[in-house]
């Protein structure tokens, strides 16, 4: 379906939306913005004639999306739930779905065509002498939704994250529509109407079946508008600070479980995922804190009497200082001394740090604040390590962004050294490899844009919104990381522990 507006004339198949009152499609307000544009011309006031009271209040004021088939109404800016008598609605929806089948059928043939006599491009790649496309799915930017779709992109390729959610059973929502179908999500539904774990095992599923080239998570997004109320609306968000939200909220719908089957009890028939894990945030243990949960000690020193505290603290990230000895160094190449590394961040982390007059600390042996030390260990590493840098800071009134270029190992990080105990720990379970990048591009945490770095099989991928291409090494170990997400390196199978 292309958009029918002139003049000028547009013809884009981006973002197809049908009115409902007189059939005629126009893409959608975040790509040339010509469905809103009909609305707004139908509600122009005809001077030539006199229209009836049925005329006056049909002016093409609802229109559905073609490729989630939700309903929205213009003239009360809100998202349609209900359908007529005669169920209209619905019988338009299985209409634009029978035509979206029959056209991906045609489709399917063609490409399979083109892949038999095309070359080797950025879809298609060389295994073994044979030509194979790639199955990757890109995600729909929603308007300024780059950050969503890079953390989601990132999180679809941590295999065993992944795995758990794709091979939840589907659940039943309140409105009678299995999970396997499409669901119309509105802002003006019940919250009990609602799953985020369901629209996220949706959008893990969808993304790796190379059935299409992109993927809406619209649903996914407005279950996100209802239970995270800073992320509603269209501005951009910090990409850290939705991984966050995601993995918390993620994580408590887990602990309750939904419709009557806890997760967490799945979670324990999962002996790979349970096994050994202590972390636990809120509660029972889930699959975000058996992936992604570690344990932190900190250890406080009063520099008067010598008291030592401890204290010890679950996490699902890290989050990183760069070192300001480097926050001049912009890029890889430029020849103003060293360049920054992770080691160097993490060191940062880890190292003593003799507190401030503004943090001092509350000595219960002097029984007033003195001034201390703090220090971090690591007391337990999780399966999924997640490095946060902090590229983001305020100075006075204003939030700049630190642009330094950190490198990074694509492989064999070990975290041996910041252990509280690295004696019991094997040598491969400290050992970590690269499995995604989140990158922040521009200048402000406000603006710019999200894109993602991620392997899967052996294969880099950039993921930029609605659009997925084949890249290497070198392009990536290049990139101005905002978010690591580590693998734990599994031990060789065979190999004894000691």
């Amino acid at each position: 379906l292309k958009c029918f507006h002139t003049p000028p004339v547009c013809r884009s198949n981006k973002s197809p939306w049908v009115c409902l009152t007189c059939s005629s499609v126009h893409c959608g307000r975040y790509v040339n913005g010509h469905a809103k544009k009909h609305y707004e011309d139908a509600q122009i006031p005809l001077t030539n004639h006199k229209k009836s009271e049925k005329q006056e209040k049909a002016r093409h004021t609802v229109c559905m999306d073609c490729s989630s088939y939700s309903t929205y109404c213009y003239r009360c800016d809100d998202f349609v739930v209900n359908d007529t008598k005669l169920g209209l609605v619905q019988k338009v929806r299985e209409h634009l779905q029978n035509l979206e089948n029959s056209a991906f059928t045609a489709d399917r043939h063609r490409k399979r065509k083109l892949l038999e006599n095309s070359s080797l491009n950025s879809k298609l790649l060389k295994v073994n002498g044979s030509t194979t496309a790639i199955c990757a799915t890109g995600l729909r930017n929603l308007g300024n939704t780059c950050f969503m779709n890079a953390i989601l992109q990132s999180l679809s390729n941590i295999e065993q994250f992944c795995c758990y959610f794709k091979e939840l059973p589907a659940v039943e929502l309140r409105n009678g529509k299995t999970a396997g179908r499409r669901t119309y999500h509105t802002r003006s539904q019940g919250d009990s109407s609602v799953s985020l774990v369901e629209e996220f095992r949706k959008t893990l599923c969808a993304l790796w079946q190379g059935s299409q080239t992109a993927f809406s998570p619209e649903s996914l997004f407005y279950v996100i508008w209802k239970i995270m109320p800073n992320f509603r609306g269209y501005q951009q968000q910090d990409a850290h600070e939705f991984m966050r939200y995601l993995l918390d909220h993620l994580h408590l719908e887990l602990q309750g479980g939904f419709n009557g089957v806890s997760r967490s009890a799945i979670l324990q028939e999962n002996s790979t995922l349970s096994a050994s894990n202590k972390c636990c945030i809120n509660g029972a243990s889930t699959v975000v804190t058996a992936i992604f949960g570690g344990i932190l000690q900190n250890e406080v020193n009063c520099l008067i009497c010598g008291t030592e505290s401890r204290k010890f603290d679950p996490f699902l990230d890290l989050s990183l200082d760069i070192p300001s000895q480097f926050r001049s160094k912009r890029s890889k190449n430029q020849d103003n001394g060293p360049v920054c590394s992770l080691r160097d961040c993490l060191r940062s982390f880890t190292d003593l740090e003799e507190l401030d007059e503004t943090e001092l600390y509350m000595c219960h042996k002097c029984k007033k604040k003195q001034k201390s030390t703090k220090k971090f260990w690591i007391q337990k590493l999780p399966k999924v390590l997640c490095l946060h840098l902090k590229r983001f800071h305020w100075t006075a009134y204003l939030r700049n962004k630190v642009d330094t270029y950190v490198e990074f190992p694509l492989r064999g990080l070990d975290m041996k050294c910041y252990l509280l105990e690295p004696e019991n720990s094997g040598p491969e379970n400290c050992l970590y490899d690269l499995a995604a990048v989140v990158v922040h591009h521009g200048s402000g945490v406000g603006s710019g844009h999200y894109t993602a770095y991620a392997t899967h099989e052996g294969r880099w991928f950039h993921f930029n919104d609605s659009t997925v291409t084949l890249t290497d090494e070198e392009t990536v170990v290049k990139a101005k990381a905002y978010i690591l997400f580590y693998v734990e390196r599994q031990a060789k199978a065979g190999t004894d522990k000691l």
